[in-house]
């Protein structure tokens, strides 16, 4: 009996101290525990806004996922914690490292920490079971973005992926709070602040374990908006089609309005996995790749334009009246400098014998343009290509396009330390040399051209729910002014006589055609080899010597609806390559029985 009571009191007075202990000399930290497990302030992230294309097909969607994290704060052995969970699902080493790399990153206490998102049903039961003895592990129920067309859009819709420690500094904290997600390139960067929207929050209060027994107030978050692009998504898909294995770039546009109705380049990758978790494998594969994947070649591709860019030097050569339409020129396939020994040869040896403008169009007569270039000088060359938008970015939201090269004199003696040579301005004449563009700028100026010389605003965007989105100027640029209005349609019969004329380098992608097509043709030229009478290289050439195939055209020529430049690297001649995507895309689009009845 004096044993019981014994250890009765010895318990007794244990129990005493530790009351003793934590009422009295740890109140204050004990308070402050229970009231932070007590009341919470969580943020509620927004739905992220929708992009569809021109027809209200989705492009970017959200889809329901769960996701399993974990709040650092409340667990005591992380390591411990990260072995147990890899016994109830499955985790893979980059998740893992993935989720070691967060922990080092700048966030605010109790965030909880992403480890796993797409939880299968049997993964989230497995949780629950569990959730008692898993301290600091949440599934977390949340939308996250989905690419349903993935490789054939990446370059123009872009990709939300996970906010780094360098984004997070420059952040406003209360607008992402809750949001782990950011768009990083193509139109989710572009529209980053629209299709965001508002966070709200929620204040709750929870038990000792973390977990919600009461909402006291809420705060409803506000959807991002809703982008309708220009995209047409079946064109898209179809000029990704036409460039499977191939290096290149494809961009359609609707002459009248500027909006971009295709913006395709390859190779490509799934943007999808910037969402689920990029393998560090298959991540390093495609940077280091040398058909670099990654490049958006439509904004970022620079390429001579060659013998693309011999309309809009064509009209700066009538304008100027250095040439007329009629002035005939005796091609003997080479062009001398005066005081010069170089001979700058044509494509086509022994030449094309007495041609006009029309025919050195058609011909693509090399000489002909080496000849009024010279006489033009550089001056009123750049001064019309500029007009056109050439060098410069005339987009409206198109995310970190280059500008190209239009150069100048002073442009290159900063660039390179050297004068401009009259051998400079006969180079620029057949689009090769210090020149170059991008896919997107041949198709605006094309756009240009195809609407004599009359502006618009080159754009993805269509409209919106936020109507603040639609309020721009309807012109990039002022319209090209000639001296002569009838330039316009003449350049047009020349352009037609390339598709349709019977010397036309591209007749045979305009042959039988159920609409009007102008055109030009263009092989840039990236190394001196030898060629044939037709310009065809002799021998084998290593891939990356292969000449770039380029082509730019619109249609009907009477009302144009569509414009395309078509870029294919290291694809041989412009005319046998681009040439018959262009046609295909054109059919695509203009002979459908939707197109017609709008």
């Amino acid at each position: 009996m004096s044993v019981a009571f014994v250890i009765v009191s010895i318990t007794l007075l244990l129990l005493l101290s530790r009351f003793f202990f934590l009422q009295i000399l740890d109140y204050e930290k004990y308070e402050s525990l229970s009231d932070r497990n007590r009341l919470e302030v969580l943020p509620i992230a927004p739905i992220r806004g929708l992009i569809y294309d021109r027809n209200g097909e989705l492009l970017a969607k959200n889809l329901p996922s769960h996701t399993l994290s974990i709040v650092i704060e409340r667990t005591k052995d992380i390591d411990s914690l990260i072995e147990r969970l890899k016994e109830l699902v499955e985790l893979s080493d980059d998740q893992v490292d993935r989720f070691y790399k967060r922990l080092k990153q700048s966030r605010r206490p109790f965030d909880p920490v992403p480890l796993k998102i797409k939880l299968t049903e049997q993964e989230i039961a497995v949780l629950a079971a569990e959730r008692f003895f898993l301290e600091g592990v949440q599934v977390e129920a949340e939308l996250i973005r989905q690419y349903p067309e993935a490789d054939a859009f990446a370059h123009v819709i872009g990709y939300v992926g996970r906010i780094n420690e360098a984004e997070l500094e420059n952040l406003d904290l209360g607008a992402y709070a809750g949001i782990r997600f950011i768009g990083k390139q193509g139109v989710e960067r572009q529209y980053e602040k629209q299709l965001l929207g508002q966070a709200g929050y929620q204040r709750v209060e929870t038990n000792a374990r973390g977990r919600i027994i009461n909402v006291i107030e809420k705060k409803a978050p506000v959807p991002g908006a809703n982008i309708h692009l220009h995209l047409d998504r079946q064109l898209q898909l179809y000029a990704y089609e036409l460039l499977e294995g191939k290096k290149g770039a494809i961009v359609a546009i609707e002459p009248e309005t500027g909006g971009i109705l295709a913006m395709v380049s390859r190779p490509s990758y799934d943007p999808n996995l910037y969402v689920s978790g990029f393998p560090a494998v298959l991540y390093n594969a495609l940077r280091d790749s040398p058909d670099k994947p990654f490049l958006n070649r439509t904004i970022r591709g620079q390429y001579p334009p060659a013998s693309t860019i011999k309309p809009f030097i064509g009209l700066a050569g009538i304008n100027e009246g250095v040439v007329r339409w009629d002035t005939v020129y005796k091609s003997t396939g080479s062009f001398q400098l005066p005081n010069d020994e170089r001979l700058y040869r044509d494509w086509k040896r022994g030449g094309h014998g007495l041609v006009d403008m029309k025919d050195a169009i058609a011909e693509s007569v090399d000489t002909y343009f080496y000849d009024m270039a010279y006489k033009l000088t550089l001056e009123p060359i750049h001064d019309m290509l500029a007009q056109f938008g050439f060098g410069q970015d005339t987009s409206l939201d198109l995310y970190n396009p280059f500008n190209g090269i239009n150069p100048t004199r002073d442009w290159k003696k900063n660039r390179h330390g050297f004068s401009w040579y009259a051998g400079d301005t006969v180079n620029l004449g057949i689009g090769q040399g210090y020149m170059l563009v991008t896919p997107m700028q041949l198709a605006i100026a094309t756009a240009v051209l195809a609407e004599k010389g009359q502006w618009m605003m080159p754009r993805l965007i269509l409209h919106s729910n936020d109507e603040s989105l639609m309020d721009f100027p309807d012109k990039a640029l002022p319209d090209v002014k000639l001296n002569n209005d009838a330039h316009w349609d003449k350049m047009n019969e020349a352009l037609m006589e390339v598709m349709y004329g019977a010397k036309g380098t591209a007749r045979g992608a305009g042959y039988q055609s159920a609409y009007s097509i102008a055109g030009k043709s263009g092989t840039a030229q990236l190394a001196h080899i030898q060629r044939d009478e037709n310009g065809e290289a002799l021998g084998d050439v290593p891939e990356h010597l292969i000449d770039h195939a380029l082509f730019m055209g619109f249609a009907p020529v009477e009302d144009p609806k569509i414009a395309i430049a078509v870029v294919v690297e290291n694809g041989g001649g412009g005319s046998s390559v681009a040439a018959p995507m262009m046609r295909k895309l054109m059919d695509d689009y203009l002979l459908r029985e939707s197109t017609y009845a709008e």
